[in-house]
């Protein structure tokens, strides 16, 4: 498990899709994943600090959870398939762990209004997460289990990555991560 950060959540000129940007924490690698508005608002909501008159859905949850007697510990995004990415939120309760399954949008939600680790699985990173080359500004993929070798993106792994190919065609490379973005951009 690597620890990660919210870098930004952008919104693509392509086709107006929401995406959450995470950065692990010890290095510069990257994890696009695909949101709705909706999470995509409530996330940003919380990192603006932005305050409503009534809890939304994932303040309801928190509150339940911890009126339950339960904790949050962390959140992990822990796989992807076809596409897809999976997520678990790990609580505690009276010194039992619990996993409860979640779609990633919703953990992070979670996660900003919980103030506890987000971590993904290396294997996730290792399909799905991208590096920047600070000198270039291009995007590229490290060598499956490899850190140190980096190799520019082939059109087959576009292909591979098809749900990320409009956001990583249309990512401002010299935007990314300049002001933390922790901002609704649209």
């Amino acid at each position: 498990m690597l620890e990660m950060e919210i870098d930004s959540i952008r919104v693509s000129l392509a086709n107006y899709q929401r995406v959450v940007i995470l950065k692990e924490r010890q290095s510069d690698r990257y994890l696009p994943i695909w949101i709705g508005p909706s999470e995509a608002e409530a996330i940003a909501m919380k990192l603006q600090d932005v305050s409503v008159p009534r809890p939304l859905t994932h303040d309801l949850l928190r509150s339940v959870i911890y009126g339950l007697g339960a904790a949050i510990r962390h959140i992990l995004v822990s796989d992807l398939h076809d596409d897809t990415f999976f997520a678990k939120l790990i609580l505690d309760n009276d010194g039992k762990t619990l996993e409860v399954d979640s779609r990633p949008s919703d953990a992070i939600a979670l996660a900003v209004r919980a103030r506890v680790p987000i971590f993904v699985n290396e294997a996730v990173l290792d399909k799905a997460g991208v590096l920047l080359d600070k000198e270039t500004g291009k995007v590229t993929t490290p060598e499956v289990g490899h850190q140190e070798g980096n190799r520019e993106v082939k059109e087959e792994d576009i292909k591979r990555m098809s749900a990320f190919k409009d956001l990583i065609e249309s990512l401002d490379i010299d935007d990314l991560g300049a002001d933390k973005g922790k901002e609704l951009e649209g």
